[in-house]
Formats: C-alpha cells, structure tokens, sequence
C-alpha cells in the first residue's frame, strides 16, 4: 500500500512538471489582433468518465459554446477518461494552478472544503424538481461556488449527475432493516459513509474503478449510484437489483483555477460563464435521454428496478440533518436556504 502511494505521488508530481513545461503555469497565451486587442487563452479541462458519457457530451457543448461566444478568443481542450489523474489529483493540480479546469463530483470536493459536504447530506434534495432549482437559483450554492478562491479555485457551474439509489446483486432494499450488513460501496466522503451507516448499512469506501469486480467477487454486498453505472461501467452484469431510495442527488461541479480566472477579461470570462450556464441546462434534457436508454438497456441485460416508500430511509436520515445543522452557522445557513426552495 505504501509503495502504490509513493507511486500515486510520483505520478502526480511527474504530471505536474510536464503540465507545467508544455503550457507554464498559466494557460493564456498567443498574440492578440492589431490594435491591442486581448491575448487568446487555451484552457485545459479535465474528467474522468469515458467519451460516450452524457457529462463528457455536456463538455464538449461547453467547449464549443466558449469559443463561439468569445469568437474564438478562448478556446477548451478537454481531457476525459481520468488522462491527467482521478478526482483527488486533478483538484489539487486545480489548486496550485497546473490544471486549469476539471469536472469533479461534489462529494470529492467535500475532502477539500467542508461546505460541500451539505451536497452529499442524504434527502437534502426532496425531488428532481427541488435539485433543479435549488442548484439553479440558491444563494447558498453561489456562496459555496464562490467561498474557495483564497484556496486557488472557484466554481462556475454544475451538471446533473442524476439520483443516487442503491443497487445489489439480487435483494431488493425497502428499509433500514433491509440492508443490515450488507457491504455497500460510498464514495471517499465523510458524509455519505455516515448516510450508509444510518441507512442500516455497512459502508465500504473505495474508487469507482473498483466496484464491478468487487461486486463480482463478493467483496461488496451493493454499491449506490445512478442508473448509467448499470450500463456504462457495466454494473448491470454482476448487479441485477436496482431499488430506487433516491438518497442523494449529487452534482457534478466545473471548477476553475483562480490563477488563471484572473488573467482573463471579463469578457472572456463572461464567455466561458455563459457557456456553462448555457451547457448546463441542455445537459438536463441530455441526462434525461441517457437515463432512460440506460434502464432499457439495464432491464435487457436481466437488471429489475423498484420504487418503493422512501419513508423509513427519509427518518433514518432526519438525525444527519440535525447533527449538520448544530455544527455551525453556516451549515444551519445552507440548510435553511435550501429547504426555503421546497414548492
């Protein structure tokens, strides 16, 4: 464990150097027109899901809204398929202004500020409907995006990355009671280890890479995610029980280093805002279309889904609410302004 650490160190730091050595520190560069006019930018963004994942396909609208909406003034390379290093490190090369861009989960950031952890606080969200307008309009949301530049980045924008339920080889989950020990894969987040532990499971935390096997094998009992894992990263074929808990919908976050958002214009930078507010919300009628080919599919390859009364994990999760709420003024904040969205 201690040499795959060195080595996950090293390979940070190698990929650090050459970022560095191709493109300096910063990333605007190039001869502006006659006149004086603004120097181009050429920004690098980076992600870890594959080409064909409907996120991926909300970047590669975002990288061309921003070119056209800057007139070819600012231009996006993206990186998918975690080229430059998973969550973790492509935030840290986001910090220290190697790496210009990255999409990364909410739940990942949470290790780096702890105002993100009210995303992964289990039935935050009541709905879709309630997420949408929540991440759309709350002030709380802009506060958090916006409360990280003296720790090098910001965040701009945000994608679906839809529900998160809970899915096994073959039993069916409709209480708390329903998944004592049972091993459930979570994400590498304080707050959604405690969420398992009160759903009556047994939280097992590790790297998205390693759940199939893990299910295959036996060493998880389930995992929880959306409904494109059962079809994009092939979870269908050793997970065939889907039950739909809805516990959290997590977003996707676009962050952007603040050494480099301070060498733009504001117009450059008004372009590359519109594009991710523009990308944004084609990105939900995407996602809508990728869940919904996904649960074919997923039903194709033997997977069966069930909705059930979320009651019993709603009051499981009631205790999380409060402790989050006692901790400080800003969480009670944030809590109350997302719960003021409810229609």
């Amino acid at each position: 464990m201690k040499m795959k650490k060195l080595l996950s160190i090293a390979a940070t730091s190698i990929l650090s150097l050459s970022l560095l050595t191709a493109c300096g520190s910063g990333s605007t560069g190039g001869s502006g027109s006659e006149g004086g006019s603004e120097k181009s930018v050429s920004l690098r963004l980076a992600h870890n899901q594959p080409e064909d994942h409907p996120v991926h396909t909300s970047l590669m609208e975002f990288t061309k809204l921003t070119e056209e909406n800057s007139g070819g003034n600012v231009k996006v390379d993206l990186f998918p398929n975690g080229q430059l290093g998973q969550e973790r490190d492509v935030i840290e090369l986001v910090k220290s202004g190697t790496l210009d861009m990255a999409k990364v989960s909410a739940s990942a950031l949470e290790a780096f500020n702890s105002n993100y952890a009210i995303f992964s606080l289990p039935y935050v969200f009541q709905s879709k409907d309630h997420y949408y307008e929540v991440m759309d309009n709350s002030e709380a949301v802009q506060e958090i995006f916006q409360g990280t530049k003296d720790e090098g980045y910001i965040a701009i924008g945000w994608y679906d990355a839809g529900q998160r339920s809970i899915y096994t080889a073959d039993k069916k989950v409709e209480s708390p009671a329903d998944m004592s020990g049972m091993k459930i894969r979570v994400q590498e987040s304080p707050t959604s280890i405690a969420m398992i532990e009160a759903m009556g499971g047994a939280p097992t935390p590790m790297s998205f890479g390693e759940v199939y096997t893990s299910l295959q094998q036996g060493v998880i009992d389930g995992a929880e995610n959306n409904e494109t894992a059962l079809t994009n990263n092939k979870h269908g074929e050793v997970a065939k029980t889907y039950t739909y808990t809805e516990h959290q919908y997590v977003p996707d976050v676009l962050i952007v280093s603040t050494n480099m958002w301070d060498k733009l214009s504001e117009d450059q930078k008004k372009a590359v805002q519109d594009a991710a507010k523009a990308s944004t919300e084609s990105h939900k009628d995407v996602w809508a279309k990728a869940v919904e080919k996904s649960i074919k599919e997923s039903e194709g390859m033997g997977v069966t889904f069930h909705t059930i009364d979320k009651q019993a994990f709603i009051d499981a999760a009631t205790p999380l609410h409060e402790k989050y709420k006692s901790e400080n003024e800003n969480n009670k904040k944030f809590f109350d302004d997302i719960q003021s969205h409810l229609k």
